[in-house]
């Protein structure tokens, strides 16, 4: 995992805090033994077990760091170290990889010391842990839609954060990949088409498409220009290959709202790489209602 330079600050800080005493260098000649983690771990000396957990994480032993930080966190409550200790578990977990729970301690850090020294970070470091661990596109995008929410309220907090460009970046590309996923699920309602078998409370897939299209132009205008056309071409199919499917008493109002979407999609996109297919739609389409008029 790449580091960014606030894992290096912050174990710099650490690491030369001028309050680091005697027992970290206790800590340290423990660590040089053959069995210096398992000494660590027996030992019921809290302090010395925990300037112990901050050499392991300066070290980048995330692991052991936050095993030994899960012991004393709890007794550490109320001190002097309560809050360091509760970050730097929180760090631990994210630097080893452990994103859920490292989300869940980055956001009892900043609920339990909404002004504490590292609060901007625990914000920033929430988002990054949902960012993380969003799932493919395929499965549900619940935690995408959290991680952007984390992300705007970090820049809520934070409007003027050192932090906002990488934090809007991530923000952009969690929103490119919930377009992704409705743009799936549309072209899936289109691939269907005329299939009847999924559709058991009445309406048909290319309704289904052209909603869930529309939908995704409105709740992310700012997916790619190419993207949106794409969107756009696939409601102006869809609503052509319905009108062809419908009954008699539907078909010319439907036709009419096909030729209605062609302008709008040539209007907008007047040379796009789809203009043969939506010239033909419109052609077909013309023709059926002249017929009809």
């Amino acid at each position: 995992m790449h580091k960014s330079p606030l894992f290096s600050n912050f174990a710099v800080q650490l690491y030369n805090m001028k309050r680091i005493s005697f027992l970290l260098w206790g800590a340290l000649l423990l660590l040089a033994s053959c069995n210096q983690y398992n000494n660590v771990l027996k030992t019921a000396d809290y302090e010395y077990k925990y300037e112990a957990a901050k050499e392991y994480f300066v070290k980048g032993q995330y692991s052991r760091s936050s095993v030994l930080l899960g012991d004393v966190v709890t007794i550490m409550k109320g001190t002097s170290r309560a809050e360091e200790s509760l970050y730097m578990l929180a760090m631990s977990e994210f630097c080893g990889g452990n994103y859920d729970v490292a989300h869940s301690y980055f956001k009892k850090y900043y609920q339990s010391y909404p002004r504490g020294v590292y609060v901007e970070y625990a914000r920033f470091y929430a988002g990054c842990s949902l960012y993380e661990s969003v799932p493919d596109t395929r499965l549900d995008q619940s935690s995408t839609t959290a991680a952007v929410k984390e992300f705007q309220d970090f820049l809520d907090y934070y409007p003027y954060t050192k932090l906002k460009d990488r934090t809007q970046d991530m923000i952009f590309a969690l929103q490119d990949k919930m377009v992704q996923k409705e743009y799936e699920a549309a072209k899936l309602y289109y691939d269907l088409g005329s299939y009847m078998g999924n559709c058991s409370y009445g309406g048909s897939n290319y309704e289904a498409c052209i909603v869930t299209a529309q939908n995704a132009l409105l709740d992310y205008p700012y997916a790619s220009p190419e993207r949106r056309e794409e969107f756009s071409i696939m409601i102006l199919r869809a609503k052509y290959h319905l009108a062809q499917q419908s009954v008699e008493a539907k078909r010319l109002d439907r036709y009419r709202d096909t030729i209605d979407e062609y302008y709008g999609f040539v209007n907008e996109y007047p040379e796009s790489k789809y203009l043969k297919d939506a010239q033909r739609i419109f052609a077909q389409s013309e023709r059926y209602v002249n017929r009809k008029s």
